[in-house]
């Protein structure tokens, strides 16, 4: 691998100095598979590697590592194991995931495992949180143990599930403690504590009316490569506009910091043979916005930027939700291996980023 080169801005590879600049981070589907082409055939592989592509990023000078979580499907499940891991072989990236299910979660136990792998890695986790999305079973949910209570919907229990959870990394007491044990009864928090999580927690959301809620909630945003509506503008546009209003709920709410928001992108630059074998031939095609169904809802789905590297870089420039945004998240094809998506990461840093931060937009006549 080539040495780290610094971003723009940067004093080194390691280092962020430029508050200003969009943060660059990897987000990983985790998909495994034994199957021809695929280079992550099993579980141990695809979390081993998802480790080795943390450690790569942060040398080329990435900024974060997300994860997305599924259950009873072949991808990154329980995040928790690896974001220790993954923690304790880094130093400086960011750690998250996009996004976990609170449909899944005991809220209790969540907490204690978020400050754990939270203190390993020295207060770098960033953790996307949401309703989750279309999975592979049905209510799965249920086999885990939870179930809505009366009148509440799976949507509400998630919820419910996520202001407990924040009320427990806050430091809210829980149970009484033991007079015989403690000469208290006092209401007791759950330990070890992480302090600051509370301001690191993302909710993942869908629409222009849930990124609100999430702003009146006083979480940051997070916003997919889809949006669960679709109002016939462009894509990006109706992400920015997303991204507008949750700003603007967030002023009207009162909250005493400034929030973060990111978006995810599919950026594939082509740089080599290898990467004109995989992802030549789309890049000779029209990438366009797809407007679909995804559960029961008419959807629009953002374009995919693969193309030679300043060409992406000028459309990124010109892309309203990224302009908005103060972290980029890039979906990886994680199954080409650590190595492959070091390259294309590190390209992204070296070639694109420096453009879609710079002052002047570039033309792309």
């Amino acid at each position: 691998m080539l040495p780290p080169t610094p971003r723009a801005g940067n004093s080194s590879a390691y280092e962020r100095i430029d508050s200003s600049m969009t943060k660059l981070g990897f987000l990983s589907f985790g998909h495994w598979q034994d199957v021809p082409g695929s280079r992550t055939r099993t579980g141990a592989e695809v979390l081993q590697q998802a480790i080795e592509l943390a450690v790569a990023a942060e040398e080329v000078g990435v900024d974060g590592a997300y994860f997305r979580v599924h259950h009873f499907a072949r991808q990154h499940a329980s995040p928790w194991p690896l974001l220790a891991a993954a923690g304790a072989r880094t130093s400086r990236i960011e750690l998250g995931t996009g996004v976990i299910d609170m449909r899944y979660e005991n809220p209790l136990a969540m907490a204690e495992l978020a400050a754990q792998a939270d203190l390993i890695a020295s207060g770098r986790l960033q953790l996307g949180i949401s309703r989750g999305s279309p999975e592979t079973v049905v209510d799965g949910w249920r086999a885990f143990g939870f179930k809505p209570a009366e009148g509440e919907s799976d949507a509400d229990m998630a919820r419910r599930h996520t202001d407990i959870f924040r009320r427990a990394i806050a430091g809210e007491g829980f149970a009484p403690a033991n007079p015989h044990m403690t000469g208290t009864t006092a209401m007791q928090p759950i330990q070890p504590h992480a302090p600051g999580l509370s301001d690191r927690i993302w909710w993942g959301a869908g629409t222009r009316a849930t990124a609100v809620w999430t702003a009146e909630q006083g979480m940051n945003l997070m916003s997919s490569t889809l949006l669960t509506e679709d109002t016939g503008v462009p894509f990006d546009e109706l992400q920015a506009e997303q991204i507008a209003m949750y700003r603007e709920a967030w002023a009207a709410a009162g909250h005493a910091r400034t929030p973060r928001v990111s978006v995810s992108r599919s950026i594939l630059p082509i740089i080599d043979e290898e990467t004109q074998y995989y992802f030549g031939i789309q890049a000779q095609g029209a990438q366009s916005d797809q407007v679909g169904m995804l559960d029961g809802s008419r959807s629009r789905f953002g374009r995919s930027y693969i193309g030679a590297p300043d060409v992406i870089a000028a459309e990124l420039a010109q892309d309203a939700a990224v302009q908005a945004a103060d972290t980029l998240l890039v979906t990886v094809p994680n199954q080409l291996g650590p190595e492959f998506n070091a390259r294309i990461l590190e390209s992204i840093t070296r070639d694109i980023m420096p453009i879609v931060d710079a002052e002047v937009v570039p033309s792309l006549a």
